[in-house]
Formats: structure tokens, sequence, C-alpha cells
């Protein structure tokens, strides 16, 4: 019985952290996704629009993540790569802290303070994050030029797709 109850404990906690692809792989945003508030670091609310509107013309990466996540964290050299060998591409961080004190030590922490970075002061789960179907981090998405979503769903700024995704839309 014991066995039995840890299975079924175990089936519906991992439910809760699942990092399958969506079925749908969406090439755009929704009005209301835009409209997502983030704070900067100097905690002003800006949306999502305008974060796009500010790389309109460029090739972004978005990258979701936290200082908490080990996942994450194991990922930042790589990601740190893939942004230094991509000098002409826009990388925008969008951190999913628990606290705007807790974004401000991971900037620092982590060395990203000269970045692009905007805070979740919302949480996990609101308009933005339901609309791009995060259910993992880190996550990466590649943004054209015209702000249209070009690379979905990465996990890993390992994912060749990552890279061939920007070569496509640099040329």
């Amino acid at each position: 019985m014991k066995k039995l109850l840890l299975l079924l404990m175990m089936g519906i906690f991992g439910l809760g952290c699942s990092q399958q692809a969506p079925k749908v792989l969406k090439t755009g945003f929704s009005k209301e996704a835009l409209q997502q508030k983030l704070e900067d670091e100097e905690g002003k609310s800006i949306t999502i629009q305008q974060i796009l509107d500010q790389h309109k013309g460029k090739v972004v990466v978005l990258d979701f993540w936290a200082g908490w996540c080990r996942d994450c964290l194991k990922a930042l050299p790589k990601a740190e790569e893939l942004e230094k060998n991509n000098p002409n591409v826009d990388f925008v961080f969008l951190s999913l802290e628990r606290s705007k004190e807790g974004f401000d030590k991971s900037l620092e922490r982590f060395n990203m303070k000269d970045k692009a970075n905007y805070w979740f002061a919302s949480g996990w789960k609101n308009e933005f994050n339901n609309y791009v179907d995060l259910n993992w981090i880190p996550r990466y998405m590649v943004i054209d030029q015209k702000s249209g979503i070009a690379k979905y769903y990465a996990i890993s700024p390992e994912d060749p797709e990552i890279q061939s995704t920007i070569d496509r839309l640099s040329k």
C-alpha cells in the first residue's frame, strides 16, 4: 500500500513540472499576452509589447530563467556562449524570481546587470506565460525582426534549432 501511495504521489507531482513541448507551436502573440506587465531593474512597469517594440528590427532571444532554478544555472554558461557567438542578436532575460529582492540578488550574483532584464512581479501564472505554455525553465524563444515567434520552444541554449533559426533570420 505504501508503494502504491508513493507512486501516486510521484505521479501527481510529476504532472506539475512537465517539460513536454506544447502540441501547438505558436508563431505570434495574443493581444492579452502582449499587455502582460513586467518590471525592469528599477521597478518600473513595462509590457511585453513595449519590450518587443524596443527590439523591433532585430532578432531577439527570450531567455526565461531564475536564480533558484538549478537547470537554469547549469545552462547559464552555454546561454552566455550563445549570446557571445551572436553579437547581432538581442538577448532579453525574463526572470521568474519569487521576489524583487531575489531578482536583484540574482542579477548581481550571476553578473546579469548589464543585460536586458525583466521580472514577472505577477509570478509564474500570468497572461503571457500561460499563452506561451511556460511549463519549465530554462526556456528559450527566438523572436524575428517583426516580433513574430520564429522558434517557440527550446529548453536548452544548446538546442541546435535556436542557432539555425538565428542563422536563417540573419540572412
